[in-house]
Order: C-alpha cells, then structure tokens, then sequence
C-alpha cells in the first residue's frame, strides 16, 4: 500500500508514530535517505515522501527498513494500524471509478453480493469486468462465447 494521504489531512497516531520511528532510526544508524533507499530498494523519493508524511509506503517497505535499521520489527508491528488509517483515508476521497454509477439513484440499486465460490457468479464477475474494461478503453463490446457447462 503505497498510496498518497489525501492533501490536507492530519494523520492521527500510528502513520505518524511511523514517520517518527523511521527517521528516528534511520538517523540513530547515521543514514541519509538516500543510503537507507538504497539498502531497502526504494527511491529516496519514497523514503523522503513517507518520512515527511506525504505517502503511507508499504508493508514490505516497513519490514525492509526493519531489517536495514535492525528495529526488531517496531515498523512492521505498526504497520496494521497505519494501514487502517490509509483505508480511512481512502474512504473520505469519495467513490472510485465505476462506484460512481452505483450511487446515482437512476442507475437503480447496487448489485447484489456475489459468492466467490460459485463459478457461475465468478463467470458473470468477469464478464462485468470485460465490459468496464472494454468501455475504459473506448474499445466496443466483443461477443464472449458462452463458458462451457458442467462437466
């Protein structure tokens, strides 16, 4: 989860609890943000960006930077709790694409839920896919043969 906070948000405890104790330890070893970038595989940016709080990073950028500082795992076990703060985030960003449709009231009510472990509801989840796709793309809409019956 590597996603961008929403401009103008305070993050509340844990991302910012985060942000303290990567510079906190990155300093403590005496890294520069470019040093510690290069030992876990990230660009300095996303170093930069996550310590000053303007992208959350990722659960592997925590457990790498856990293992570069030696932090016996402070990040990582904060991790949870920042990333429920950015799916709070996202949720004030409003709908994403394709939610939109669902909340115009003449575009009738949501579709019901389907189950995962009915393959014709699968099979029908694809095909909706295909054609979101297909009109993302300006491309029309392709005949899709039928899926074989049961077997």
């Amino acid at each position: 989860m590597d996603r961008t906070p929403p401009s103008g948000t305070a993050h509340s405890g844990a991302s910012h609890r985060f942000r303290s104790e990567l510079r906190r330890w990155r300093t403590r070893q005496g890294l520069t943000q470019r040093a510690l970038a290069e030992r876990v595989r990230f660009s300095r940016e996303t170093v930069a960006a996550v310590e000053s709080g303007r992208r959350f990073g990722s659960h592997e950028f925590a457990v790498r930077c856990d293992e570069v500082l030696d932090t016996g795992g402070r990040l990582a076990a904060l991790w949870p709790q920042v990333a429920a703060e950015q799916l709070a985030a996202d949720g004030r960003r409003g709908p994403r694409f394709g939610e939109v449709a669902r909340l115009d009231p003449a575009a009738g009510p949501p579709p019901a839920r389907r189950d995962a472990s009915d393959p014709e509801a699968v099979v029908a989840a694809i095909d909706e896919l295909r054609e979101l796709i297909g009109q993302v793309l300006g491309q029309p809409e392709a005949d899709v043969p039928p899926p074989p019956g049961p077997r």
